[in-house]
């Protein structure tokens, strides 16, 4: 084991409340793609923003069909090395919180409670109405589409039907920020997993929690602005360094 990833173990090892945030590069190993590399899903398609969406009709039959083709490259896809070691921290006490920006309840399926992931930008796995919000099953959904027909509707009250996720321009739920601000306040241990940090206000957790006293632990393939910040940088993908774990 090398000093940084032996560093790492020691460090969860003395932590009591170990509070786990995770960004694209935890989910690459597991084929997702991340969204700003060369290659990655915005240099293969444009953002719709959130306004956008609401606006035309012609956009949301756009992003319907962008859902149903598998073009954002999560579909299918299966927990890694990773996301199992963070469910079995969770099970053993060690991790009170998963803090994610991921998209694709890869936490939940390798067995982190659902209750214990906070999905910052939402869940690509159903849909909800905008004015109801009233959930709808994408099998559902998918079963009636067609690429030349109307985008779907809400079957309760007819309101503008949208993957659970957060678009662009669309802001973040506030009672999901809330419980995150309060988990990153109480951690001990704050430890960062496959995210650029770019993005606000998701990327104020970790600099949160530093101020607060805990230990800021950075892993991502590239370096992020918080580097400076933090106790330990491991510019690294994310199953080797947990697998010390």
């Amino acid at each position: 084991m090398d000093s940084d990833a032996k560093r790492l173990r020691e460090i969860i090892a003395e932590a009591d409340d170990v509070v786990v945030f995770t960004g694209a590069g935890m989910s690459t190993e597991s084929g997702v793609p991340d969204f700003r590399s060369p290659g990655g899903v915005w240099s293969r398609m444009t953002p719709i923003l959130f306004q956008d969406f609401v606006a035309s009709e012609e956009v949301r039959r756009e992003a319907w069909r962008r859902v149903f083709s598998g073009a954002a490259g999560w579909t299918g896809a299966k927990p890694n090395r990773g996301h199992r070691v963070i469910a079995r921290l969770v099970a053993e006490g060690k991790v009170s919180t998963v803090i994610t920006q991921n998209v694709d309840n890869l936490h939940q399926e390798a067995g982190a409670p659902p209750d214990r992931v906070l999905e910052l930008h939402g869940n690509a796995g159903y849909a909800t109405c905008l004015d109801c919000g009233l959930r709808h099953e994408l099998e559902q959904i998918k079963a009636a589409w067609t690429e030349s027909g109307p985008a779907p509707r809400c079957s309760a009250c007819d309101g503008l039907v949208k993957t659970a996720t957060i678009s662009f321009g669309q802001p973040l739920p506030a009672g999901i920020l809330s419980r995150a601000e309060d988990a990153a306040h109480g951690c001990d241990v704050f430890l960062v997993l496959g995210s650029s940090l770019r993005v606000y206000p998701a990327a104020g957790l970790p600099l949160l929690a530093r101020r607060a006293g805990a230990r800021l632990v950075i892993v991502n393939r590239e370096p992020t602005d918080q580097d400076s910040y933090a106790d330990l940088v491991l510019h690294a993908e994310i199953g080797e360094p947990l697998s010390a774990l």
